[in-house]
């Protein structure tokens, strides 16, 4: 697990989508709800047996992209696996399940 946070003013963390729920992303990380001034992070969570893949990536990004508030060249990716991921992701952070219970600790 990284030692520090990259977004330690995420105060928020919630999902989004639209009324056609296409894109579903499942991780925002804001600055306040229910109006974010800044998105700092969207991600996905992938909890299956198969690893987080570019695919999987690539629908992170264009979903990402459609959440208000979020911009690319400064807001972050994120990615949560219960498997990995297959080959490398250019995501700023990745986590496992380890991450994510030492989150809570």
């Amino acid at each position: 697990m990284a030692d520090v946070f990259p977004w330690p003013d995420a105060e928020a963390v919630g999902g989004w989508w639209n009324r056609r729920f296409d894109p579903e992303v499942d991780l925002i990380g804001a600055d306040r709800t229910p109006a974010a001034r800044t998105v700092f992070y969207a991600g996905s969570v992938k909890w299956l047996d198969d690893p987080f893949d570019q695919r999987d990536f690539a629908a992170l990004r264009q979903g990402a992209a459609q959440v208000p508030g979020f911009v690319p060249e400064s807001s972050g990716l994120v990615v949560v696996s219960r498997a990995g991921t297959h080959g490398p992701v250019a995501a700023d952070l990745v986590w496992g399940p380890g991450e994510v219970v030492g989150a809570w600790r």
